[in-house]
């Protein structure tokens, strides 16, 4: 498939993305060296959607309870599977984009429903649209996807992305890796699908876990926000290299996953809590959002790599 190459004015970043196959950036290099973590196909298409670089999630990320939506007195029907008869990670993720604008060191990819697959406004409430723009810089990248209701009824959605983020960050050893994640809170799961029960998140994913051992595909909330910015990292004892991923506060919770290879770590901001329990009409604080028809909303992250040594 056909790539989009992204250079930042210095020379120190490169980024490569899959127009073709969910805008998908799945090539992430700072000062030469590979920050995201891809199947060796991926680049061809072939491998899975959610599995490699930074899959974008919408108009819902995570599962959904079955493959109906019940949204105001109406049922939609979706096509997309994980395997155990569940909805998973919207419908944008495998899907063809159309490039609106490229430079050199920055491109914007667009997905409209109505337009781009007009398939979809059966399986879904509204019609809708969302942007993706890419900046490199010297130390890595920042990102914004806008999302907008283009359509004549009420949009309910919710967004994620789904970073591959490869360990060891310039050292040899996986284990001897440090996770940190500001949360305070912890969703409780069954076959993979929140309850609605939170307990308290092990302090340790703030202060920062070693991942030897640790095995994880959790739902989180209570991000701690310092002056709108959540800041999470993988730190590398052995190499001296901190890779810092950061959103702002229209992702409020996050899943944190650990691939069984081991060889990435997923770090994943959700606007909404995964798993079903925001679309359920008691659930006050899954952070569903609803777009009435012309409303517009954003949401900013950014990946940067420094060496501590220097």
């Amino acid at each position: 498939m056909e790539s989009i190459v992204l250079k930042d004015s210095t020379g120190n970043s490169v980024a490569r993305i899959l127009p073709g196959f969910g805008f998908n950036l799945y090539s992430l290099e700072i000062c030469g060296q590979e920050i995201l973590w891809s199947a060796s196909e991926f680049h061809r298409g072939t491998a899975r959607a959610s599995g490699s670089g930074i899959p974008i999630l919408y108009p819902f990320p995570g599962r959904l309870p079955g493959k109906t939506l019940r949204w105001k007195g109406r049922e939609y029907e979706m096509d997309c599977d994980d395997g155990a008869g569940n909805a998973i990670h919207g419908f944008v993720l495998d899907r063809k984009w159309r490039v609106v604008d490229q430079q050199e060191s920055k491109v914007t990819g667009e997905f409209h429903a109505s337009i781009d697959a007009p398939e979809l406004l059966t399986q879904w409430p509204g019609d809708f649209r969302i942007q993706c723009q890419y900046e490199l810089h010297s130390k890595g990248l920042s990102a914004t996807y806008t999302l907008d209701n283009p359509g004549e009824k009420s949009l309910p959605c919710g967004l994620g992305t789904h970073p591959y983020f490869r360990v060891p960050v310039g050292g040899e050893m996986v284990d001897d890796c440090i996770l940190k994640v500001p949360v305070q809170r912890h969703w409780v799961l069954e076959e993979m699908l929140t309850t609605g029960e939170q307990r308290d998140a092990n302090p340790v994913f703030a202060d920062g876990v070693p991942l030897d051992g640790l095995v994880l595909d959790d739902v989180f909330s209570g991000v701690v926000f310092d002056a709108g910015i959540a800041v999470s990292a993988i730190e590398d004892p052995n190499s001296g290299q901190r890779l810092t991923f950061q959103w702002d506060e229209a992702c409020r919770c996050c899943v944190v996953y650990i691939p069984p290879h081991r060889e990435a770590i997923c770090i994943e901001p959700y606007s909404l809590v995964p798993g079903g329990y925001a679309f359920d009409p008691s659930a006050e604080d899954g952070g569903l959002m609803v777009l009435e028809p012309g409303e517009r909303t954003q949401h900013c992250m950014g990946i940067e790599l420094d060496d501590r040594r220097e």
